[in-house]
């Protein structure tokens, strides 16, 4: 009788042994599938580093990256465009700088909008701006997930006169 009940709790024991295996197994995804749910989850219209400028090579953190950033641009436009201006007529423009920066850490001027007004009154204003733009190139590109990527931004000037 004794023997019975230990062939019995030796059934179970090896029964549970094969069945619970199924428990312990892992689902097993291709790696395309593993690509494709990770492309998925990636924002691709952020970057996780912005372009860094020399004076910003310090900066960490993402917030203090993209203001040294901003900051950096905006002081040498306004450096390259300070100048004692006549004008004719009151103005109050905005000037559309679109531009780039591509994996290698170059700033490339895409396009400067303007109107034709501002361009006749001050016809040499977008020369200013590439010069300011061109004594200003950044040391490293932005980053996404570890690889330098490509950038555009979009920057506006308001020019005014009275």
């Amino acid at each position: 009788m004794k023997n019975k009940g230990f062939n019995i709790l030796v059934f179970l024991f090896i029964s549970f042994g094969f069945s619970s295996c199924q428990f312990f197994e892992t689902e097993k995804i291709s790696s395309d599938e593993f690509l494709e749910e990770e492309i998925k989850a990636i924002n691709w219209k952020d970057i996780d580093q912005y372009p860094v400028f020399k004076v910003c090579e310090r900066e960490t953190e993402k917030q203090s990256q993209k203001t040294c950033f901003e900051t950096t641009l905006a002081s040498r436009i306004y450096q390259s465009v300070q100048i004692d201006i006549r004008v004719s007529a009151d103005l109050n423009q905005t000037v559309l700088i679109e531009f780039q920066i591509n994996e290698k850490g170059v700033l490339i001027v895409s396009e400067i909008v303007m109107d034709s007004i501002l361009r006749k009154q001050i016809p040499f204003l977008e020369n200013n701006i590439l010069r300011g733009l061109d004594s200003i190139q950044p040391i490293a590109p932005a980053y996404k997930r570890g690889i330098p990527v490509k950038t555009s931004f979009k920057l506006p000037i308001v020019v005014k006169s009275n």
